[in-house]
């Protein structure tokens, strides 16, 4: 059940590394993210697979408390996880520590009130972040049990917990850990990283009151460095667009281009345009209809690993029937989201 869930996926990184138009230190900043990365992937499979055997032994959910407690960790630019406690995050004089407290506190809030979930193991888990990991880290990432962010290098990538989208998206890798448990590979992989770009728009959203049609759609658009924006670089993806050329990490737009073996941070494109299709098509408020048919289609149903995307729209199609039958205009707009990457 390999897994990187990283926000910025490995060959960008691996690509920055290389690109001479960048200074030594950019370049050694990407190569050691990169190197990082790899190492911090083992934690999070080995957290992902207990995850797993435990759904399997039947292991009960038991509910740890009413409402998840949120901490937070400074690793001072170390590599040591998870840090020192920071006490009193909400009212930290690090802007970072601050920041995080709140964004942490406020997906809580939308997993709660929006869907009803507790936390995300739906039990009251602790969400535990760690800040200032390593030096110049470009990156983030739930590692199975936590969320870690770099500062980034300040050229390419800022302070990656500017991007309340990153946060979102991050901890929805939690949420489907602890629900559907797609792998990180073919179909189900590029489900798992969609997922939580839809997850992470829709809180974006849903934090700044949008409609979809006000939305940009964009995912990491508020961690791009002077440098990246220099260069032309808007964001990491585009769910409206996401060929995007402007996109550091542009993807496929048709399932059919889907090749095997393909990076789930590409692959996810067919399935983020589907939703944002829908939609856009249906309008209103993204997490209103269509994010609780996704929500349903993600949490409903137990583990399925290895999930196919022509599964999950089919699947997608169903709910949208069943919970909307009064609303037509629902079901249309979701068979048109899927449609329109071919599947």
């Amino acid at each position: 059940m390999s897994c990187t869930c990283f926000i910025v996926p490995q060959d960008v990184l691996e690509k920055l590394a290389k690109d001479r138009s960048l200074s030594k230190e950019l370049r050694k900043a990407s190569a050691n993210a990169s190197r990082i990365s790899v190492e911090i992937r083992k934690l999070r499979n080995q957290a992902v697979a207990l995850t797993s055997a435990a759904t399997l032994d039947g292991a009960p959910l038991v509910k740890l408390a009413a409402a998840p407690m949120v901490t937070v960790y400074d690793c001072k630019h170390s590599q040591t996880l998870p840090g020192t406690p920071v006490p009193k995050p909400g009212s930290s004089t690090d802007s970072t520590a601050k920041r995080t407290f709140k964004e942490t506190t406020s997906v809580a809030d939308f997993y709660k009130k929006v869907f009803k979930r507790n936390s995300i193991d739906n039990a009251g888990m602790t969400m535990m972040s760690s800040i200032h990991f390593g030096v110049k880290y470009n990156n983030a990432m739930w590692n199975g049990s936590q969320m870690l962010y770099g500062d980034g290098d300040a050229a390419i990538f800022i302070d990656f917990t500017n991007g309340n989208d990153v946060i979102g998206h991050e901890l929805t890798h939690g949420v489907t850990q602890h629900s559907l448990q797609l792998t990180y590979s073919n179909d189900a992989g590029g489900l798992n990283e969609s997922l939580s770009d839809c997850f992470g728009s829709m809180f974006r959203q849903w934090e700044a009151k949008q409609d979809v049609t006000h939305a940009d759609w964009l995912i990491g658009h508020d961690i791009m460095g002077p440098t990246a924006k220099a260069k032309g670089y808007t964001c990491l993806r585009n769910m409206a667009n996401p060929a995007d050329p402007h996109c550091l990490a542009p993807q496929p737009t048709r399932y059919s281009q889907i090749t095997p073996g393909m990076d789930p941070h590409y692959s996810s494109g067919p399935p983020n345009l589907a939703f944002c299709v829908a939609c856009t098509t249906l309008g209103g408020k993204s997490w209103e209809k269509i994010g609780q048919i996704w929500y349903r289609g993600l949490t409903g149903f137990g583990p399925s690993p290895n999930m196919k995307m022509k599964d999950f729209a089919d699947r997608t199609r169903k709910l949208a029937s069943q919970m909307y039958s009064g609303t037509p205009a629902v079901a249309t707009a979701v068979d048109k989201g899927w449609k329109q990457v071919g599947l």
